[in-house]
């Protein structure tokens, strides 16, 4: 209890920093989950952190339908409430887009990347707390971006004054989460995870390593992506 109690600290201050900083068009809405929907993602730590762990994946950003209404990271609903069971509940953003209403566990949108992520998950393992056991699922950032129209705005577009105090806050804590945690792996979801884990912990001793984005924008996500990422860490020796 201890670690989850520490992995919360440093969220809470995570989203604190994340708070303090300053977002221009053609960014309009920013949504942050850990305020928001911070009794689920309290919760999903509590289930999720409470031991150290083998390997702990990264994504980049919540997706508006996936972290953004569950606040747990590639949170596709049915997931959360019926595998993981997340139950708590989940208020809306100060300044919510009218395209992009928070619904929480009632959305009704799902998650592709989460659908895929998740489901990988529940196949392979018997249930969430067997999967919990050697394994913990962050984002880098926790922060959603979007524009006026309501289109998703993801952390790599933003100008360089700042993504710069963006991605120092976000660093600091993936740094943090890991020495608490202590996993033999930081695994990547993606390209730009694997570039942030390289930047971040780079004086840490930990292997990293990459599977491929489960986004359905990805041409090779769409053929048969499950079978891949399981491949990607059978490779690198994560999973046998």
């Amino acid at each position: 209890m201890i670690l989850s109690k520490n992995i919360k600290v440093a969220a809470r201050s995570l989203s604190k920093a994340c708070n303090d900083l300053n977002f221009s068009e053609p960014v309009t809405h920013v949504y942050n989950p850990l305020e928001y929907a911070w009794p689920a993602h309290e919760q999903y730590i509590t289930r999720a952190a409470n031991n150290k762990k083998k390997v702990v994946f990264l994504g980049m950003n919540p997706g508006p339908f996936g972290m953004a209404q569950t606040g747990v990271p590639f949170g596709e609903v049915s997931a959360v409430r019926d595998w993981i069971g997340i139950n708590a509940p989940i208020s809306k953003p100060e300044n919510e887009h009218p395209k992009r209403p928070i619904e929480g566990l009632k959305c009704a949108r799902s998650e592709v990347s989460g659908r895929r992520l998740w489901g990988l998950f529940a196949e392979r393992f018997n249930s969430a707390d067997t999967f919990f056991t050697d394994h913990f699922i962050i984002n880098h950032c926790p922060l959603v971006f979007m524009e006026k129209s309501g289109k998703n705005r993801t952390p790599d577009k933003l100008p360089n004054d700042e993504i710069t105090p963006l991605m120092e806050v976000c660093d600091s804590h993936l740094h943090k989460v890991v020495e608490i945690l202590e996993p033999e792996w930081l695994i990547a979801v993606g390209g730009f995870a694997q570039k942030r884990a390289l930047a971040a912990l780079d004086d840490l001793d930990i292997r990293i390593g990459k599977i491929l984005h489960p986004s359905p924008a990805s041409p090779a996500a769409n053929k048969g992506w499950a079978k891949q990422a399981t491949t990607q860490l059978k490779e690198l020796g994560v999973w046998h």
